[in-house]
């Protein structure tokens, strides 16, 4: 288990690895289609666009909170 201290961390990991999967199979899939090869171009695809999307959800979550708070009334 991952000490709770690590939580933004371990939930900025798991966010951008499911975003940057289900974008890049999207794009992936309107640019080449569900042809031969599909699964693995989606997965090499995929990595590089996690290991952008990791560090960019870290950076740009702060910026995102900082919005959604500006925008919204408590209840």
């Amino acid at each position: 288990m991952i000490p709770a201290r690590y939580a933004q961390i371990a939930f900025g990991f798991v966010l951008s690895g499911m975003m940057s999967f289900l974008v890049s199979g999207v794009s992936t899939a309107f640019t080449l289609g569900f042809g031969t090869g599909f699964v693995w171009l989606w997965m090499t695809a995929w990595m590089p666009s996690w290991a952008a999307a990791f560090p960019a959800v870290l950076l740009v979550a702060p910026i995102a909170r900082r919005i959604v708070a500006a925008i919204t009334i408590p209840d």
